[in-house]
């Protein structure tokens, strides 16, 4: 472990004094206002944030855009939170951001500022690495809300994104999904796009309305605008509405049906940028771009064949995601995402024939005793394990345990290291297939297990 590394893991992921923005700007302007530098594509929403910017990534990157992209949580490595060009960064310029913000903080410790919390600190090193790396674009991922989300100091992003909102962090967000809409909202910005997911009609409400008091164009995403035509072993083929009302045929290269939805967010995104006129980062290097408009602005120039490339090649680990023969792993951990969990793992198991087997986590601050009811009701599993992960917040084995015999009459396990889950589930599933949920940092842990038993020969 780095000096970085082992510097972050001291800083307490939940910090009782939270910067605000204000005070995000003031250390973001003593390190020469990186983010003013280049252009975002600013990314909100409850579930489906970090496929979005996967796709966003992707399809840029295929149109010949050098991208930044910051994401969280990570599954392994913190430095996975950091993307040049879709790979992880690089160890040496990992820790010279790191010791460039620490210095940073230091002086603005010094000025009376409090010390910036874990995220804040992440978010800093990102604006620092995309600087340094001189990157076209960023694609950046909110960590949580969005009115006051630290990502929330940009100041006129190219584009807003807000995903799938369903209930989740509750105690922070409110306890409605208007209220949570409402917070996501605070990331419009007054004359930027807003592409949005539109399939709640209260959530929906919210953002139009706040998106036409700012005077941001809408552009919602629904269910008429994109048809799943196939799925199988490759992922979805799916149909997709552009602006212009002609279909383009796009392969999702994952098997989650929710994909399709995230994807076709992405794809809005760049179809309307592409479209306006929207202003880039001043002599960019991509080329085929022309000078419009106010000096130094260009168009995007982004073709349907990149679209249709750059989504087909799209890799995004921990989102339903085959890690093993027979082993599928999906960050579902709120309610919303095990729905779409469960609608596509039962999609999954009907089509191979397999009988289907859980393996689940979930933390203490979310409502797992819903995401058990759901999953117990929603798939006739063979056997159910529940393992506590290796984290304060992780609920523990037992209390999940029993969660589940209130609703399934189906074998229950409990397990109290992720290591022995993962080997023993595999064990007892034998020929069925081992679907694992219940939280990104779970998947993380399961990786790395399967890892170790892969070289092992296990």
């Amino acid at each position: 472990m780095g000096r970085a590394e082992e510097y972050l893991n001291q800083i307490p992921m939940w910090t009782r004094k939270k910067n605000s923005l204000e005070d995000v700007r003031s250390v973001l302007n003593a390190m020469g206002a990186p983010d003013r530098d280049i252009p975002a594509i600013h990314v909100a929403g409850t579930n489906g944030k970090g496929s979005v910017c996967a796709f966003l990534t992707s399809m840029l990157r295929e149109a010949g855009y050098r991208t930044g992209t910051f994401i969280s949580p990570h599954l392994v490595e913190v430095r996975e939170r950091f993307l040049i060009n879709g790979a992880m960064v690089g160890e040496q310029d990992f820790e010279e951001a790191f010791e460039t913000v620490l210095r940073v903080s230091q002086r603005m410790v010094e000025t009376g500022k409090c010390h910036p919390t874990f995220f804040e600190f992440l978010f800093y090193m990102a604006m620092e690495l995309f600087k340094k790396q001189e990157v076209d674009v960023m694609v950046l991922e909110t960590g949580m809300g969005g009115r006051l989300d630290t990502t929330n100091v940009l100041e006129h992003p190219c584009a807003c994104v807000i995903t799938s909102i369903s209930l989740d962090h509750t105690k922070y967000l409110g306890d409605t999904l208007q209220k949570i809409a409402a917070e996501k909202a605070g990331i419009i910005k007054s004359s930027v796009p807003l592409i949005f997911d539109d399939n709640q009609p209260q959530v929906s409400t919210i953002l139009e309305g706040c998106a036409f008091r700012r005077g941001a164009a809408r552009y919602p995403v629904g269910r008429e605008d994109y048809r799943v035509e196939g799925v199988g072993e490759d992922g979805l083929t799916v149909s997709a509405r552009m602006k212009d009302d002609k279909r383009l045929k796009i392969q999702i290269p994952f098997e989650a049906f929710y994909q399709a939805e995230n994807a076709m967010l992405a794809v809005r995104t760049l179809d309307v940028l592409r479209h306006t006129g929207m202003r880039c980062r001043k002599h960019s290097r991509v080329l085929g771009h022309k000078p419009e408009g106010a000096a130094g602005a260009i168009t995007w120039n982004i073709t349907d064949e990149q679209i249709v490339r750059g989504i087909k090649k799209t890799m995004w680990p921990g989102r339903m995601e085959q890690a093993a023969p027979g082993v599928y792993l999906d960050g579902a951990h709120n309610p919303g995402g095990i729905g779409a969990f469960i609608q596509t793992a039962r999609e999954i198991a009907k089509r191979l024939g397999k009988h289907p087997y859980l393996l689940f986590a979930a933390v203490s601050d979310k409502d797992y005793g819903e995401m058990v009811s759901q999953l117990s009701k929603g798939i006739a599993w063979e056997t159910i394990g529940v393992v506590h992960m290796n984290s304060d917040r992780g609920l523990s084995s037992e209390a999940l345990a029993r969660e589940f015999e209130k609703d399934t009459d189906c074998p229950v396990l409990s397990f109290e290291d992720t290591g022995t889950a993962v080997r023993r589930m595999r064990e007892i599933s034998g020929e069925g297939v081992l679907f694992c949920a219940g939280s990104l940092y779970l998947i993380g842990e399961i990786k790395a297990a399967l890892e170790r038993l892969k070289q092992k020969g296990a």
